[in-house]
This record gives C-alpha cells, structure tokens and sequence, in this order.
C-alpha cells in the first residue's frame, strides 16, 4: 500500500512517451525513471533498458485469456463448494426422513413412546374374531357372480389387422432388411426363473429371432436355484404344436446340426456365451448381435430374462403375441389334468351357475420369510423367520446396507395377504359362503392356523391337492413349474382372479384373462396400504368396512379394463400385462381356436350348456 501512495505523489513526466507505460496489462510495474529528484541522496546509476516493457496487442489478449480462465477456475471451484454444500443437505433430508420412520414404526417406536402408526401393526385376526358374528348374520343380499364386472369399454382393432399380412411382412422384411432370404445363422437361449418368467424368455425369444432373421434352437430351461424344477421345455410346452404355429414367421428347430455340434464337440455349453444388456433395442440387436450372428453362425445368450425391450416395431410385437396365445401349448400330461380340476370346479360351482373364484394366495413360507414381515407369531416365528431367511439366503438379510423395518413394508403394502385378510376383503365386497373359491399356492404356511378363519367364511375352499387324486398329482410332485401350470390354468378361467401380491404370476394371467375376455381381466387387486389401515382399526364397523371393499371392487373393475395408449414404439407397460391393442386383431381373426386350448373347452360347452 505505502509504494502505491509514493508513486502517486512523484511529479508527472511530461515526456511523451510516458503515455505508453500507463496501459491495462502493465501488471503493476513501471517502466519510466524520473530525470530529476529533490532527494540529496545519491541516485544509483540507471539500469539498461529492458526491450518492449510495452506488451503488445497478442500479449494482452493471451493474459486476458488467462485471467479469465482463472476466473472461470474460482467461479467453478465456487459452484462446485456450494454443490457439495447443498449436497450435503440433500443426503441429510431423507436420513432425516429415515429416522423419523423408525422412531415411529421401528423397534424404538415404543422407548419413545409413540403411538403405531396406522396400518404397521397386524390385527387382521382380532377384527377377524370382533367383526365375526356381524359377517354371519350380514342379511344383505349378495353380490352375484355373474354380475360382478360392470365396466365396459371397446376395444379398437387396427385395420388392416396386421397377423393378415404378417407373413409376407417377414418374408420382405428378410429380403429387404437382411440383405438375404435365407437365415443369420441359429440363436439358442437359457431361460431362467419360474414358469412365467421362463414364458417371457421364450416370447422374447421368439421376437429376436424374427428381427434377427435367426433359426431359433428350442429354448433351454436352468435349473433355478428357488424353484428347484429341471423340467425342460418339452416337459411343460407341447415342442409340436410350437414349432407348427411359428412356422412362417420363424423358424424353430430341436438341436443345432452336426456340423455345429462337431464345431464345440457336441456340447452347446461349450458355445461362448454373448451376455446382452437388460431390455436391450432393437437398434442393439441389429448393431451389436446381429454381427456376431453373421460371423460365427451360431449365437447364444444366457440369461435371457427381461432381455428385449417392449418397444419394438408392430411385426416383431405381433411375434409375442402368436408366441404367448397360439403357439405355447401345454404339453398333453398337464394340459389334460388341468382340464379335469377346471371341470371339477365347474362342477363344485352349480350353486352359482358354475362361475368360481380363484385366489393366488402366496403365503408360503419363503414368501412369509422373504417379505420380513411381523405376523401374530410372536418371537418364536421371528427366531424361525430369521433362521429360515439364513438357511435360504445366506446373509442377504445381515448385510450393513440393508434396513429392515417390517411395520414399514406393511405399511407400503408389501406383506402378503394373509388368508384371513383375503377372506375379510371378499366378503366386505359381498361374495357370501356359497361361492367356491380355488387357491392357487404352494404350501402354505402353518396352513392348519391360517386357513380356519377362510374356510370359517367360505366353505368351498379347494386346492388342487383336493380336486385331483394322489395318483393324478404323483408325476407331478416336485416339480414347481408344472404344479404352477396347473393353477395358472384353473386360475385362467375363473370368473373372478384375486391376486394378493407381485410377481410375473398375475402379471401373467392378468394379461391372459385380458386377451380372452375382450379386454378385461376380471381381476381383484386390493390396495393394499388401504387395507392394512382399516384391518388394524378396532373401531371400525362391519358396514363401514364394506362400504369400502365396495369401493375397491369398483376401482378393481375399472382398472381391470384399462387399454395403455401405444404410439409407435413408445410402450411403457409390459404387453404381458396389457396385450391390447397390438394382440387384439390376432384374438378376434382366432377367437375360437384360442378358446379351445388348456381347458377352455370344458368351460365354454359348460356355459352353452346353461345358456
């Protein structure tokens, strides 16, 4: 500061070329030296003069450059403090948030005194014993189930319906698009899970052979560490019937030829394995796999879940829709007793015009266990809980990552439903005790405890365990794909489907019961975080609790007929679930020839039969 203020008091030069030392980018330094001094002191001698002190036009603008950039560097190092800063707050809001739930819901709800929050407790059962003798003497008339489905709505039919030119579509599509009429070379995949999601596999399948121009060897099932079924495909699917009804679109053979065989020494595992990005496009499939493909000849992808995205173009969607409600036929063993439970139910129904309710009830123990939700069991359930998750998962449930908080995953509706709860829900709807219900499930847990109260309120309580003989049932015993096919088929055609928790099961049937009955899918699908709340209410009355399963009825109707807009290829929902519009021209050109497989035969000459 002090050689600012001395500088500014020194006498002015008059010389003219002193304008030249006072400009923007002199950086504090001068280059001028007074010829006179009032100072007595002896001056040092003047130092040689320094070449162009004046810095040029370029070099101005190389350090205004580089002020600048400086500039830019503290302003971003700036933004970039006041991110972390603002950051952090945003990291702290929802441990916060967090820790307000487990002081409310969690174990220290009770240490600090806080009352349960509605619907974190179960007490289904207790309302189930207080609310019993008002249920049996409830004289309100019954809800029949021939009308229990009132909504309605047309479904639209694109014209020119695009199964009629399908064919033609694909044999100028290889042409044109392929660059070749003959194949890419052959596809083989691993499908993997359970029967439904094993089903997804193969109509994914189906449609990236169909844009891939490839020969698609029958697909392979793994053994699933959970199901713990090695049926392969022949097992469970009819491999004729598949191969026959693809024909045209795509085609399907049992085994790779020799030649290839020869190629990995007759073992496909010994086949590279192309592992594939989850809902991998189309443009993925023709940019990355399909060169592959061309190069090799053969390609195998495994696993093949959740492995092509839903949007696609209306021709490879139409592959899905053939592959899921035409050409994937139950084998003859399980189609056959499938059909004889769907003619015994009908039979057990004569009270209601041989009409049932089926109710996928996935209360099993590794459910029960997996979902980590509290019941009525007490401390000796938890211990066994936690023993069995250990067994099962080997430390998923342990990890330091994971919190679980049972009272707030019932409150977010992700307990299953007990079968007390299921049967509270349908006869606040006014399904009364001379309806039949079918139960789809495995074994349920503590099914003597549990199934009291539901058979308590409905009488006609079957399974297939009770509808087929233990010869009929021993070929299939252990094996979880085929008793799954069993109650998908039963469930199928029931006139009314509950579902009680997720999973590609209902996904599955919903979308199957949509495709066959013009669009509705005649599903109950309880709001959950609804009905926990008013099944712990110990105040609430019988009537007030069916005014709102009435309420829930209807929603459950009107989402039931529920059509996605699709425009183009921007489809967000699953076509397994919701088939229509893209598969509606396929149901209405085949009607009666879908009706007419896995049991719908016995169904249909039943209704005639009544009419």
């Amino acid at each position: 500061m002090a050689a600012h203020i001395a500088t500014a008091m020194k006498p002015k030069n008059n010389n003219s070329n002193s304008n030249n030392n006072s400009n923007c980018c002199s950086n504090g330094y001068r280059s001028d030296v007074s010829n006179g001094s009032d100072n007595n002191s002896p001056s040092p001698p003047p130092s040689p003069p320094k070449p162009r002190l004046t810095p040029s036009l370029s070099q101005c603008r190389r350090r205004l450059r580089s002020k600048t950039k400086s500039f830019v560097r503290r302003e971003n190092l700036g933004s970039g403090l006041n991110f972390r800063r603002n950051l952090r707050y945003l990291l702290l809001l929802p441990l916060l948030y967090i820790s307000g739930l487990l002081m409310c819901v969690g174990p220290f709800s009770g240490f600090w005194g806080y009352a349960s929050v509605p619907g974190s407790v179960y007490r289904s059962y207790e309302n189930f014993q207080r609310l019993w003798d008002d249920i049996r003497f409830d004289n309100s008339s019954a809800l029949q189930l021939s009308s229990v489905w009132k909504y309605k709505r047309r479904v639209k039919v694109q014209k020119p319906c695009p199964n009629s030119t399908a064919r033609n579509h694909f044999s100028m599509y290889r042409t044109s698009i392929m660059e070749s009429s003959g194949s890419s070379g052959y596809l083989i995949v691993d499908a993997n899970g359970g029967l439904n999601q094993q089903r997804s596999a193969i109509c994914n399948a189906v449609a990236v052979a169909g844009l891939l121009n490839a020969i698609l060897v029958i697909p392979r099932f793994e053994l699933n560490s959970v199901w713990r079924d090695p049926s392969q495909f022949r097992d469970i699917y009819d491999e004729e019937h598949f191969i026959n009804n693809l024909k045209g679109y795509v085609n399907v053979v049992r085994e790779l030829p020799e030649a290839l065989m020869e190629r990995y020494d007759q073992n496909i595992s010994n086949i590279p394995n192309f592992r594939v990005q989850a809902w991998a496009t189309v443009n993925y499939y023709l940019g990355v796999v399909l060169p592959i493909l061309r190069d090799q000849g053969v390609i195998r992808i495994a696993p093949f879940a959740n492995r092509l995205t839903m949007n696609v173009p209306s021709h490879i969607q139409l592959l899905r829709c053939i592959t899921n409600y035409k050409a994937l036929k139950l084998s003859p063993p399980i189609s056959s007793l499938a059909e004889k439970l769907v003619s015994r139910m009908i039979e057990r129904s004569s009270m209601t015009g041989g009409k049932y309710v089926s109710v996928h009830l996935r209360f099993e123990q590794d459910m029960v266990a997996f979902s980590c939700c509290v019941y009525d069991g007490g401390e000796a359930e938890k211990l066994k809980m936690d023993s069995f998750r250990e067994q099962e998962w080997k430390g998923k449930f342990k990890r330091k990552d994971r919190v679980i908080v049972p009272a707030l995953n019932r409150i977010e509706g992700k307990c299953p439903l007990t079968p007390v709860e299921v049967g509270l829900m349908l006869r606040g709807m006014g399904f009364d005790n001379n309806i039949s219900i079918y139960i789809a499930s495995g074994k349920i847990y503590q099914a003597e405890k549990h199934l009291a109260p539901l058979l308590e309120m409905f009488p006609l309580l079957y399974t297939k365990e009770s509808l087929a003989t233990p010869d009929e049932l021993a070929p299939f015993e252990g094996y979880s794909s085929k008793l799954a096919a069993l109650d998908y088929t039963v469930s199928l055609f029931s006139e009314v489907f509950v579902t009680t928790q997720g999973g590609n099961f209902p996904q599955f049937l919903m979308g199957h019961r949509r495709f066959l009955f013009n669009g509705h899918s005649k599903t109950i699908k309880p709001d959950k975080r609804k009905l926990v709340v008013l099944l712990q209410d110990m105040d609430i009355s019988w009537k007030a609790f069916k005014d709102e399963m009435e309420v829930m009825l209807a929603e459950s109707d009107r989402k039931g007929m529920m059509v996605p807009r699709v425009k183009k290829f921007n489809r967000k929902t699953s076509i397994y679930t919701y088939p229509l519009p893209e598969c509606a021209c396929l149901q209405s050109s085949n009607n009666s020839t879908f009706r007419l497989t896995e049991g719908a035969n016995v169904l249909n000459s039943h209704h005639e039969s009544t009419r």
